[in-house]
């Protein structure tokens, strides 16, 4: 009877650690519901049969998000125009979801750019598509931060974040102004 309990006791372990994801090196898991999501690295799921990030809710009823994010210093953007893109594809996500950036100022500026793609959420079921944020980096800018997030139930992927410098032609997507 032990020899039993104890046998399954270890199938449940392996059969959840293949399960698990690892985190992808260098992000953070964050959110305020971020106990509500699975996140991590999902191998070969990407666009391209490459590894991509995912965050996957655990229960159905949550009040909020959880996201993956890197944060990064501003230095060869300042005073730039910045365009960060990124391939996303969706599972039954029920509420919305969306790549974001922020720009942090000192203490005294606070926020300086955002956007969370909330008026453009992702919904539903999806294909991969590539998405794109577009904010300014002004030169007291101290912080980037950036990633995907989920709200509510369901399933995304996010692979090949990029960040270009673009003309004052392409429009700023900033939910602040």
């Amino acid at each position: 009877m032990k020899k039993r309990a104890l046998t399954a006791t270890l199938l449940l372990s392996v059969s959840l650690s293949l399960c698990a994801f690892d985190l992808p090196k260098g992000w953070i898991i964050a959110g305020d519901e971020a106990k509500s999501y699975e996140m991590g690295l999902d191998k070969g799921a990407g666009p391209k049969g490459s590894n991509a990030a995912t965050i996957q809710s655990k229960e159905k009823g949550i009040k909020g998000f959880g996201t993956l994010m890197q944060q990064a210093l501003p230095d060869k953007y300042r005073g730039k125009r910045v365009k960060m893109s990124a391939y996303l594809k969706s599972s039954g996500v029920s509420e919305w979801a969306g790549l974001w950036f922020r720009v942090d100022g000192n203490s005294g500026g606070g926020i300086l750019g955002f956007d969370n793609m909330e008026k453009r959420a992702v919904k539903g079921t999806t294909d991969w598509q590539r998405y794109e944020i577009v904010l300014d980096v002004p030169e007291d800018a101290t912080n980037l931060a950036y990633g995907a997030l989920l709200s509510g139930p369901g399933k995304i992927w996010f692979d090949d974040i990029s960040f270009e410098v673009v003309t004052l032609n392409v429009a700023s997507t900033n939910m602040l102004k």
